[in-house]
């Protein structure tokens, strides 16, 4: 049990917890909630280590094993599938065991090593490695691809798979979904719900502290109020609570104000002097209740656009994807992702934008975004089309260096000089009052952007959106550094909005309350998705549910993978000749992998017996032999299957 009593925390002069008190039971699974600022992850701190009680207890079992996301990035040439292995401690701690025995060369220390081994996973490793990587969204072809070959977002993954790895009695997860698509949040959440131990997740998605916690705890005013139930529940009690503490605090006034008018009345009479000064004491004992001033939430609305053209766009046999690199030898055709749409955009339609990691959802809107060329066909758009995009980068574009009113300075410029209608004022406190319905206001229009936290770039971003007065939005996970409070302005301003929405996100709650309708990006094509998300996410188990049987037929057994691409080109045919010599091969690679699986069964019946010291060395010795043996084995074997499989597929 996790245990805080009367508990202290400061940041430097800040107050963090003051006098907090809350316990956690093992095997809770704990939403940890409040503003930014409250001190969530400053709690986190206290829980790993890094901070420490100013005053009051902090207690937890001595014995419990923690695992968190590392934040830093990491450099490595290693591949992903052994980065990700090496989160297992316990595994790790059981091959330097291995190893210090065999370079001892003492028999029995090295039979406990190999068993001890063997306990830790060592024959699973490499495959609930892989089942990580794959679930949080990776391909088969990238496992064995280098750390530093990902970009920052997939190797934070990588960091997520690697902390999911490790053994552990205690996780800590904060922002978990924030480089995650849909597909792989489902994967997650599945997975969150079987972990056996106690686990505290920080996160601003309502959807998925819904699906994985049983338990909220809520940070406010240095305070720690624990909630029975997920963050639906939380909210329910926590408006119950509200509206109960304002009833009290408004009774309260009122017999202040008895109070307070019998001693006006009655201190300067004798006759009522005692029962007056009864009343000041009375009045000094009562124990102030506060005013329940909830700050007002951000609130913000698109204005209404200029013109709405319809159809807003028309999609002609296209097909999207990226041109060849500019080093590329002449005549290298593009690469296409998505091909054959033919859709048309309405005015006033609300799309949401579905499919699995790597399908085209971000090539499909960047293109109709004008960020990419359409690879064949057309996008013919409306006459007054007036885009307003927020791409998933959209943070990394604005200038770290420029202030919040530099930015909305060079936007008005540039939409002056680019013929635009000119539909807000570019006097610079007119800029300035409009960040300030943005909650940027006082100083923060002259701070630099690059000192800024994620969910301010982003609320950023929207101003300079809503400032141009768009007609089509096209909006590719804008909620990915937004709090809950934001994300509710975000949707309250979308479902307000007049013009037409297109949607990639994997928060489900925005989906949910401002999509009319679902495309399904798929097998290099975009079809219309006939349900609701939680039919989608059933979709996506069940894909998951085929990919992992196909991939334990080729031996490669995964939990809750993702499916790859169909391939948009189709494969050459193969000679003939080729495939009776390699399924020979493969017969007797299966003959000699059933030797190797039973030899090693008859090892370690044999170690777990009573043997003599020689003996056991003997037999352990083999037993490493044997797997060593079977591991290259089994890498022949998927390697012909593969082959095997390739021919078979190939167009005769």
């Amino acid at each position: 049990m996790i245990i805080l009593k009367n508990l202290s925390l400061r940041r430097s002069a800040k107050v963090l917890l003051d006098n907090a008190s809350v316990s956690i039971n093992p095997g809770e699974k704990v939403g940890l909630v409040g503003r930014n600022g409250a001190g969530k992850s400053s709690l986190f701190a206290l829980l790993n280590g890094t901070l420490h009680e100013d005053k009051g207890d902090f207690s937890m079992p001595s014995q419990w094993r923690m695992a968190q996301v590392a934040q830093d990035m990491p450099e490595t040439s290693d591949s992903a599938t052994d980065f990700v292995i090496a989160g297992d401690t316990l595994l790790a701690a059981a091959q330097a065991e291995v190893t210090a025995a065999e370079a001892g060369d003492d028999g029995e220390r090295m039979a406990h090593a190999y068993m001890a081994l063997h306990d830790a996973g060592a024959h699973d490793a490499q495959s609930r490695a892989q089942a990580l990587i794959l679930g949080l969204g990776f391909q088969v072809r990238e496992l064995d691809r280098p750390v530093n070959s990902f970009s920052g977002g997939w190797r934070m993954r990588l960091q997520l798979a690697r902390a999911l790895m490790c053994p552990s009695d205690l996780l800590l997860l904060d922002e978990p979904t924030n480089h995650l698509d849909l597909d792989a949040l489902v994967w997650l959440e599945a997975w969150l719900k079987k972990y056996p131990g106690t686990l505290l997740v920080i996160s601003h998605d309502r959807e998925f502290l819904d699906a994985v916690t049983n338990v909220t705890l809520h940070i406010e005013n240095g305070q720690l109020t624990r909630y029975g139930g997920n963050y639906s529940t939380f909210e329910d009690m926590r408006a119950e609570q509200m509206a109960l503490q304002q009833a009290a605090f408004a009774r309260q006034q009122d017999k202040i104000a008895h109070l307070q008018e019998f001693i006006n009345r009655f201190k300067a009479k004798a006759s009522k002097a005692r029962q007056a000064q009864s009343r000041v004491k009375a009045l000094d004992r009562m124990e102030k209740l506060a005013p329940l001033l909830a700050t007002a939430d951000f609130t913000f609305e698109f204005k209404e656009p200029l013109n709405l053209p319809n159809p807003m766009l028309t999609i002609d046999d296209a097909s999207f994807g990226y041109p060849p690199p500019a080093d590329a030898p002449a005549g290298t055709p593009p690469t296409v992702i998505v091909q054959h749409v033919s859709k048309s955009v309405f005015a006033g339609q609300r799309i949401g934008i579905l499919g699995a990691n790597g399908q085209g959802k971000s090539t499909l809107v960047k293109t109709i975004a004008r960020t990419l060329p359409v690879v064949a066909g057309a996008v013919t758009e409306g006459k007054g089309l007036n885009i307003g995009y927020f791409a998933q980068q959209e943070l990394d574009v604005l200038r770290p260096a420029d202030t919040p009113l530099e930015h909305m300075i060079r936007l008005a410029r540039d939409t002056i000089a680019n013929g635009g209608a000119g539909q807000f004022s570019s006097r610079e406190q007119d800029l300035r009052n409009f960040l300030g319905t943005f909650n940027f206001s006082g100083d923060m229009v002259k701070q630099a952007v690059g000192t800024m936290s994620g969910g301010e770039k982003a609320r950023l971003v929207l101003c300079m959106i809503v400032w141009q007065r768009p007609n089509l939005l096209l909006l590719d996970e804008p909620t990915n550094h937004l709090d809950l409070a934001t994300r509710e302005a975000l949707a309250m301003a979308l479902n307000e909005f007049e013009g037409t929405l297109m949607l990639v996100s994997h928060d489900r709650a925005l989906l949910r309350s401002v999509c009319d309708e679902f495309w399904l990006v798929t097998r290099g094509g975009v079809e219309p998705f006939d349900g609701d998300l939680d039919d989608y996410q059933r979709y996506l188990l069940e894909e998951g549910k085929r990919v992992r049987e196909s991939l334990k037929e080729a031996g490669k057994a995964a939990e809750f993978p993702k499916p790859e691409p169909a391939p948009v080109a189709a494969k050459r045919a193969a000679p003939s000749g080729k495939l009776k010599p390699l399924k020979q091969s493969l017969e007797k690679l299966d003959k000699s992998l059933a030797a190797l699986h039973a030899e090693k069964a008859a090892l370690e019946a044999r170690l777990a017996g009573t043997l003599s010291v020689d003996e056991i060395s003997e037999a352990g010795s083999r037993l490493q032999h044997v797997n060593d043996e079977l591991e290259r084995e089994e890498e022949k074997w998927l390697d012909l299957s593969g082959q095997i499989e390739a021919l078979e597929a190939a167009p005769a």
